[in-house]
């Protein structure tokens, strides 16, 4: 579905389209959900030897955004060739579109396996926003938190969702948690995104008053 402006009343939006990332600004909205398959360039990883890659974890300005993940990539293992190609462009265009939408300069960018439960509990972030897509295995889970464990959603894999965190609401109206895998065997890659936006500064103060 195409989400309108009349969506902005709700906790959570979602779309199919990329510009329901843009939602994340209304001040109500706490997860914009962007609903796809996984991109077919990406299909190669379902394949892919997770044990055969690193993680990343770096921080890279905007501007050189795209040399910062391919060399990431190289350092973490993933061969020469069209299939890297596209996921550095995924990393990049989804990397700029969240820096686009925060009005962020920097981005920590994480690309991750993951095999253990990681963040098990219900939580809300300590960032402004932070884009979560799981590229192999299972997504995300989120709730509203006033319902609690109540109903559990859950992204798949492809799905973009961009969460607001406890830096960019008081009151988190969405809670998000990795799905319980420990032990199953199951590997998970995840990719990670927050944009670093610098604090506004502080007043300038004047002279005391005579």
């Amino acid at each position: 579905m195409t989400v309108t402006v009349e969506a902005r009343e709700d906790a959570d939006v979602e779309g199919a389209g990329g510009s329901v990332l843009d939602m994340i600004g209304y001040q109500a909205v706490h997860l914009a959900l962007w609903r796809r398959s996984l991109p077919t360039a990406l299909a190669w990883l379902e394949r892919l030897d997770l044990d055969s890659v690193k993680d990343l974890d770096f921080v890279a300005g905007v501007d050189m955004l795209g040399e910062a993940i391919d060399e990431g990539l190289v350092e973490a293992g993933y061969a020469a060739g069209p299939d890297r190609n596209a996921l550095c462009a995924e990393i990049v265009t989804l990397g700029r579109r969240v820096a686009e939408i925060m009005q962020a300069g920097t981005l920590r960018i994480r690309l991750e396996v993951v095999e253990t439960d990681a963040c098990r509990k219900f939580h809300a972030d300590m960032v402004t926003a932070r884009l979560l897509m799981t590229l192999v295995g299972s997504g995300t889970q989120w709730v509203h938190a006033d319902q609690g464990d109540g109903v559990v959603h859950q992204l798949k894999a492809g799905d973009v969702g961009l969460f607001k965190g406890r830096l960019g609401a008081e009151q988190p109206a969405i809670l998000h948690r990795s799905p319980p895998i420990g032990g199953t065997g199951e590997q998970r890659l995840l990719l990670v995104i927050d944009p670093l936006v610098r604090p506004a500064p502080a007043p300038v103060k004047g002279p005391p008053a005579a």
